[in-house]
């Protein structure tokens, strides 16, 4: 009898054809697509708070919390159209920039080695000249919302094209700097300060931005001082301050074979090979 009931299971059980593989593929390429649109924008804190919601409304009904699910059944209509009015402009640019994704395409992070190279003569040339800096270096959490606040670039990083951005008088010069996937995709951008006590009384808004961007994301932020032309890093909400080149090189990927450049250098002799 047992035999007859795994050979009913069998029978019962779809089979794979080419159309079904198909229509697999067809739908995990639209969630990773979904998943991507959504990849650095705040409304994805926004889902996992929704997806926290769903998942207590089907405990309150595996536990029969009859109070608990009226109430989320309740405001369950009302919550698509608050969601659409919250994120009408995030919803807006998304579907806009969909057809514009290389649909395919992972995007590479800052692992070209010419590039950091163009990012580490900049920075030295900025702290010579004392001209202030924020270069925001993305990694893993996207920073497209703070992409959106600024200038479109959309260039290759060079030396010459930073160096002209961060000219004091610049239309250009306040902001920051945002490198993504190996190329410079904005600038001007707007960031948020960090609201850390200790450090707000202490620094300037320039590093305080630059600061405040690493509290919400993974990223690289390399600041140049305007008073004294130090460097300074800000990673996961912590500052370095008053770096020398070979450290941000190291930040970087980049491995430096000579002695630590000096900031006031004329000539980064540390990353020639």
């Amino acid at each position: 009898m047992s035999q007859g009931i795994f050979t009913d299971l069998i029978t019962t059980v779809p089979r794979l054809t080419v159309t079904a593989v198909v229509d697999i593929l067809l739908v995990a390429i639209l969630i990773y697509q979904c998943v991507m649109l959504i990849r650095g924008r705040r409304a994805a804190r926004v889902l996992v708070g929704i997806g926290l919601i769903v998942f207590i409304y089907l405990i309150s009904i595996a536990a029969n919390l009859e109070l608990l699910r009226t109430l989320l059944e309740t405001m369950a209509p009302y919550s698509a159209f608050a969601l659409i009015v919250m994120f009408q402009s995030e919803i807006r640019r998304a579907l806009s920039s969909l057809g514009e994704r290389r649909w395919l395409a992972f995007g590479s992070r800052l692992e070209n080695l010419e590039v950091a190279d163009e990012i580490l003569f900049a920075v030295t040339n900025l702290a010579q000249n004392k001209i202030g800096a924020l270069i925001v270096i993305e990694r893993e959490v996207g920073l497209r919302t703070f992409i959106e606040s600024g200038v479109p670039v959309d260039s290759r990083v060079t030396r010459d094209l930073l160096l002209a951005i961060f000219q004091p008088g610049g239309s250009l010069h306040d902001g920051a700097v945002i490198v993504q996937g190996g190329r410079l995709a904005a600038a001007a951008c707007f960031l948020p300060l960090t609201m850390n006590p200790e450090l707000s009384r202490k620094l300037g808004t320039r590093h305080r931005a630059g600061i405040g961007v690493t509290e919400e994301s993974d990223c690289l932020s390399i600041i140049v001082s305007e008073e004294r032309g130090v460097i300074s890093l800000a990673q996961m909400g912590e500052l370095e301050s008053e770096v020398t080149i070979e450290t941000v090189a190291q930040r970087l990927g980049r491995r430096t074979k000579r002695r630590t450049l000096r900031p006031g250098a004329s000539t980064p002799e540390a990353l020639r090979r």
